[in-house]
């Protein structure tokens, strides 16, 4: 454990120390230019948006996803979830890995690492009801936060499945990553 807390530490210099002085990795790891002032989007990076329409087009075959295309190592369990967006109103897709556990769907709003949380988040945050792809299963649910000795457990468990998450915690800086459960509603 100290081995993986000293490589996270580590890792978090050297991404800030990255994302401070090289605006052009920003742009190539995750998103585009849209013009003089505006960023694509996250579903608007090549990979990401070349995963969303796999599970558009083959939910099977998204469903279990080679990480390697964004730096990973191995498959990883992903659901499709689709979020209404807090100021479009709009529909706003996003390939993320999970977990299912005690009947729930439990996904990470890491954003990498970034200091601050991912869009699909705060669109949570405004309107926690959301569909889900699960592989070729359809799913709707509500999303809740997890707290305390439950945010701890889950966190644990997440990051046993992509240990890169141990990384993102440290360089989230002063952010507190949360963790998000997705309850099925009928």
């Amino acid at each position: 454990m100290r081995h993986l807390e000293s490589f996270a530490k580590r890792f978090s210099r050297l991404a800030r120390s990255l994302w401070a002085s090289e605006p052009t990795l920003q742009l190539t790891l995750f998103s585009i230019p849209k013009g003089p002032d505006k960023m694509a989007t996250f579903a608007e990076v090549p990979w990401i948006a070349k995963h969303i329409e796999l599970y558009r087009t083959d939910p099977e075959k998204a469903h279990m996803w080679d990480s390697a295309e964004a730096g990973g190592e191995g498959m990883l369990p992903t659901l499709l979830i689709t979020t209404t967006g807090r100021k479009s109103g709009e529909p706003r897709s996003i390939p993320l890995i999970y977990k299912a556990i005690d009947g729930n769907y439990v996904i990470i709003a890491s954003k990498g690492g970034m200091p601050n949380h991912p869009i699909w988040f705060l669109n949570l945050e405004a309107n926690p009801a959301c569909e889900l792809m699960v592989g070729a299963k359809p799913v709707s649910a509500r999303a809740r936060i997890a707290e305390g000795d439950e945010r701890e457990r889950l966190w644990a468990e997440l990051q046993e499945i992509y240990p890169p998450y141990a990384a993102y915690k440290v360089s989230a800086g002063d952010r507190v990553i949360p963790v998000v459960v997705l309850e099925p509603v009928e």
